[in-house]
Formats: structure tokens, C-alpha cells, sequence
């Protein structure tokens, strides 16, 4: 690829490969993996006219991209920013969920100071703006002494990164905590102040309707929309099923996010249609984040694991729900991998859930479909879009899903950005204070 960093202000991006669901309807037929070939014209920092390959060759410099895949600006609906990139110092000590719960827990009373999430959620978005996302949605614990500083950072972070990143935030508490009132009031009012979601995690609980009841009542009175954990970890779990009944009991209207959603894979055919028809019927939308659940459950010494974490995607988008997948966390104690790169989890997705033969648009999963849950204008390529655009050397989707894809080239208003990663050695001195 051409050094792009200094491309002028008008130019042609010729012969791409654009899978189809992330454009307007463009004239001539797609590709058997849903690709359509194109020439796209930037002009001023945005996308000035789509056309089939080969049809804009005067409409300014040309840059041949020989089949090339292009994709828009990429869009993380659920990522956990204030815990992330502290494994060094707390390591999950069995990868369990248990311990992943307990590290955080011991790690947040020992160091989160406002500087200590400041750095690691400033290393975070760079690593996600280096691999081409445009826009993320964190939940921030919010349980605690802890918790407004976590948001004051976030608060930060949305001025500071806003044109490169759009970011939004859910206010994460225990679904057993939002009854006590001392609590519920901090999450409430962290919400309010700084424009947020209302988040919970839910687990199997006697206090699984009423919390969530008293959650939708502050939803209504205070118009916020819902972004809830649900059913992770237990095979037991209905909460979708008793989340998705309230909603449609209530009418509510506002937008609702369930995350994981991964006790659905083990249910009978039954429970499975009766919850995603309510599902379907309340209007929610559905986010699987496989490579943090693969990572977490059914783990026990010594044996290999039989649940795998991924939720009905197939089954819910054949109803019509909404569904995404997310990099949850990144090198804590509840993921220990991961870099913010939403190609990795498409690709780790696709393989996982089936997401190809055919492709369809599985490629909105981490683009249109999140960006339009959370009421931005990304994930598209579309005439008078920014030219926020990923440029890789696959051809081809099979391509794509073969290999990492370290050498792809990530546009910024047309201009071509620095996508080397940040060096892990910037936060030793986080992970290991001085005695």
C-alpha cells in the first residue's frame, strides 16, 4: 500500500471489495461471500460518491486497490475500559469467574486511583484506535467508593477522544445491590450526571424481578436506556426470558442491550422459541461476546470444557433481534487476552458461531448493527460519511479470517494513522509499584 498519511485532499479509492450490507444499495450484483466491488471518491475528509469499480476514474487522483478489503470505521458496543490491562498485577488464579470476581474485587480496593484508570483506559482506546474502531461502549463498576472516579475519567476520556473515538458508558452494579437504596442511588445519580446507561449483571436471585423492576422504573421516569449482563454464567438462568417478558409488559420503549445471554445454548427447543419470541417482541437487542466466555466457563481441573460461551445468534437474527459480538474485556482477570481489536473478534466470532457459509452480513455484527444501537452515524459506508475506513490485503473474507491482518491500513478522514499498538512496557510501573 501507498503511504497514505499524506494523501491529498480528494482522491479515488479504486476496485475495493465492500461487503454489501455496509453500504447503500449500489447498481451490479454482489460476489458469492456478499462482496460488491467499488470505487470510492474521498473528498474533504468524507466519503463523497460510491460507484461500481472502475466508474469514477475522473474524479481525481486514483489509488488501485486491486480487490483490496475495505471496511468502515468498526464499532465496540461492550467493553469493560476501567479493569482492563491489569493482568500482570492480578491474574485470574484458576480462570474461573469466581476468580475473576475476587481478583478485581482485591485489585480495585488496592489501586484504582483516578490516575491508574486514566492511564490504563487512555492504553486502551489507543489500542482500539490502532486496529480502526471508531466508537466504544464501556460498563464501568459503579458499586462502591471506586465508582466516581471511574466516571470522572470516562468523563475525560469522551472530551479528549471525541472525533476519534465516540464513547459511551453503562453503569454496572449487582442486580442484589440495586434494592439497597444507599447504592442504587450512587449508580442512578453516576448515570444521570454524566449521561449514561443503566446497567446491572443479573445471576439466578430471588431479587431477579424486582431489581429488575425497579430498574425499568428508573429508566422510565428518567428516559435511559437498559444494558444489561445476563444469564452468563449460570445454565440455570432466565433472565432474558423475565427481562424480556417485563419489557413487553411495561411497553417500554426505550433501547435494551442484553449481553451474553449464554445459558440460552443449553436450554430445550421449547424454552428457546417462547424466550426469543418475547425476546423479538420486546424489541431488544442481543450482544454475544465469545472469546471472554469461552475463556471463563466449565472450566474445572483437569477436564476439557463442553459449554463454549456463545449465545443463539442465529436463531435470534432469524427473528429479527438485533445481535453483535464485542470484545468484552482485555487482559484482566475476566479475559486474559485481547487488544480492543474488533477484527480478532470477528474473526474468532465467525469460527465459533458459524457466522459464514454463507457470510451474509455477518460483518454488521461489529459495525452497522451496533453503531445504529447507539444512535451513531458509523459503521457505514455511505455518501457524506466521515472517510473513516480500514484498508486490509485480503481479497476476500476467506482471506480475511485466515490471517491477523497486522499490516492493514486504518484512514482517519481520508488520511492513513499510526497503527502500531501501544508497548505493554508504559504501565509496568502501574503493575509493579515501588515498595
Amino acid at each position: 500500500m501507498p503511504d497514505l498519511k499524506a494523501a491529498p485532499a480528494g482522491y479515488v479509492l479504486g476496485h475495493a471489495h465492500v461487503p454489501a450490507c455496509l453500504i447503500p444499495v449500489i447498481a451490479g450484483p454482489a460476489e458469492v461471500e456478499g462482496l460488491v466491488a467499488l470505487d470510492i471518491a474521498l473528498e474533504g475528509g468524507r466519503i463523497a460518491r460510491l460507484a461500481p469499480a472502475g466508474m469514477l476514474g475522473d474524479a481525481g487522483p486514483r489509488l488501485d486497490l486491486k480487490g483490496r478489503l475495505v471496511l468502515p470505521g468498526l464499532v465496540d458496543i461492550h467493553t469493560h475500559l476501567d479493569k482492563g490491562f491489569i493482568w500482570k498485577r492480578a491474574p485470574n488464579p484458576d480462570g474461573t469467574f469466581d476468580g475473576a470476581m475476587n481478583a478485581v474485587a482485591a485489585d480495585r480496593a488496592a489501586h484504582w486511583s483516578e490516575d491508574d484508570i486514566r492511564r490504563r483506559f487512555d492504553f486502551a482506546l489507543r489500542c482500539a484506535h490502532a486496529h480502526g474502531t471508531v466508537a466504544i461502549r464501556t460498563h464501568l463498576d459503579s458499586d462502591g467508593p471506586r465508582a466516581a472516579a471511574a466516571w470522572r475519567v470516562f468523563s475525560e476520556m469522551r472530551e479528549s477522544w471525541r472525533g476519534r473515538i465516540d464513547l459511551q458508558a453503562v453503569g454496572l452494579i449487582a442486580i442484589d445491590g440495586v434494592l439497597d437504596d444507599g447504592r442504587f442511588a450512587q449508580l442512578l445519580n453516576l448515570v444521570r450526571e454524566h449521561g449514561g446507561r443503566l446497567g446491572s449483571y443479573t445471576y439466578v436471585t430471588p431479587s431477579l424481578t424486582v431489581g429488575l423492576a425497579r430498574l425499568f422504573d428508573a429508566a422510565e421516569r428518567f428516559g435511559l436506556g437498559l444494558d444489561l449482563h445476563v444469564d452468563e454464567r449460570d445454565r440455570h438462568g432466565r433472565g432474558l426470558a423475565t427481562l424480556a417478558r417485563m419489557a413487553v409488559d411495561r411497553r417500554f420503549e426505550g433501547p435494551i442491550l442484553a449481553g451474553h445471554c449464554c445459558a440460552m445454548a443449553v436450554k430445550d427447543a421449547h424454552e428457546i422459541g417462547h424466550t426469543l419470541d418475547l425476546v423479538a417482541q420486546a424489541g431488544i437487542a442481543v450482544v454475544s461476546l465469545p472469546m471472554c466466555n469461552l475463556y471463563l466457563q466449565d472450566r474445572h481441573p483437569g477436564r476439557t470444557p463442553r459449554w463454549r460461551g456463545v449465545t443463539l445468534l442465529h436463531e435470534m437474527k432469524a427473528r429479527g433481534v438485533p445481535v453483535m459480538v464485542a470484545s468484552d474485556n482485555a487482559r484482566d482477570p475476566f479475559y486474559a487476552y485481547g487488544d480492543l481489536d474488533l477484527v480478532e473478534v470477528y474473526r474468532e466470532a465467525a469460527r465459533i458461531a458459524h457466522l459464514d457459509h454463507p457470510h451474509g452480513d455477518g460483518p454488521a455484527l461489529i459495525a452497522r448493527t451496533p453503531a445504529v444501537h447507539m444512535g451513531l452515524e458509523a459503521g457505514m459506508l455511505a455518501p457524506g460519511g466521515r472517510a473513516d475506513l480500514s484498508i486490509f490485503p485480503a481479497r476476500s473474507l476467506n482471506e480475511w479470517l485466515s490471517r491477523p491482518q497486522p499490516d492493514r491500513t486504518i484512514l482517519r478522514g481520508g488520511r492513513a494513522i499510526d497503527t502500531t499498538p501501544p508497548d505493554y512496557a508504559e504501565l509496568d510501573d502501574l503493575m509493579e509499584p515501588p515498595a
